[in-house]
């Protein structure tokens, strides 16, 4: 497979800056209720996509597990074959759980919008940039907490 040529990079990259530089100044000029309409529109947007993924991740293990008999595999110098699929099942089955965590992130980040504490830093208890909400909408913690160690994960 080729690469991109070098200016059609640049110019994806510069233009996708440019996507996010407006995106940021248009943040500023929202009023709280159409920032918090536009960050639940986000939230459940990537829940939707976190679902699928956890159900096709799910459903790909399930077939590996079902496609597998236990008579069927050669475990000698030659056949890698079961160890190989035992590996893709558990990293589906791996993906699939962290994707179900994302989740279960988002709905959490859902219900502090509907209590009202969204945006708020759960250590330290200020505002959390409008800019760092945009980049991760279920983000609990503000940079400095985050950066800092204090954060769960």
């Amino acid at each position: 497979m080729g690469s991109l040529p070098r200016d059609v990079t640049e110019d994806m990259a510069r233009d996708a800056a440019a996507t996010n530089q407006e995106l940021v100044e248009d943040e500023d000029d929202l009023t709280e209720d159409e920032f918090l309409r536009r960050q639940r529109e986000a939230l459940t947007t990537e829940r939707a996509v976190y679902m699928e993924q956890a159900r096709a991740l799910k459903a790909e293990a399930d077939s590996l597990a079902q496609e597998a008999e236990p008579g069927d595999v050669q475990f000698d110098e030659e056949s890698g074959e079961g160890g190989t699929t035992t590996i893709d099942r558990e990293r589906d089955l791996a993906l699939s759980a962290q994707a179900l965590a994302a989740v279960e992130e988002i709905d959490q980040a859902l219900a502090r919008i509907d209590a009202g504490t969204y945006g708020i830093c759960e250590n330290c208890r200020k505002p959390i940039p409008r800019a760092r909400l945009s980049a991760l909408p279920h983000a609990r913690l503000c940079i400095a907490c985050k950066s800092g160690g204090l954060s769960r994960r």
